[in-house]
């Protein structure tokens, strides 16, 4: 309960809400299954699955700043060829956090695409907690 707690604590109140529900699109895996809140079900490793936008956090979005630049590029070629290469996410109970694919994370929100391809990994807490540091 106190590692809980000082999670909460590290956590600002707004990442800390429950999501509602939705499914998602697993684009690569054989071993993983989907239960009705998002959360994944799997025997180990990561997988390959289409998120909505909206149900990724980025709780360090306002810590860093993306190169104009490099965003316009990655939405050209993500528009002619699509993403290539997934963003890294954490699934920690049920909750999606991402912490990589700033630019390509961006590029999608400004071509307006409603999700993008992302590495899902679960996780616990505490390792929540080390890429909040």
């Amino acid at each position: 309960m106190d590692a809980l707690r000082t999670l909460n604590s590290a956590v600002p109140p707004a990442l800390c809400r429950p999501l509602p529900s939705f499914r998602m699109r697993v684009s690569s895996c054989s071993s993983s299954v989907t239960s009705e809140n998002g959360s994944l079900s799997r025997k180990k490793g990561p997988i390959i699955v289409e998120i909505p936008l909206d149900k990724i956090r980025r709780p360090l979005l306002r810590t860093r700043t993306n190169d104009p630049e490099k965003v316009k590029e990655l939405m050209e070629s993500i528009a002619e060829i699509g993403l290539k290469e997934p963003i890294d996410v954490l699934e920690v109970d049920g909750i999606f956090y991402g912490f990589s694919g700033c630019h390509r994370f961006e590029a999608h929100q400004r071509l307006g695409l409603p999700t993008i391809k992302c590495r899902v990994r679960r996780a616990t807490k505490e390792t929540l907690r080390h890429h909040l540091r």
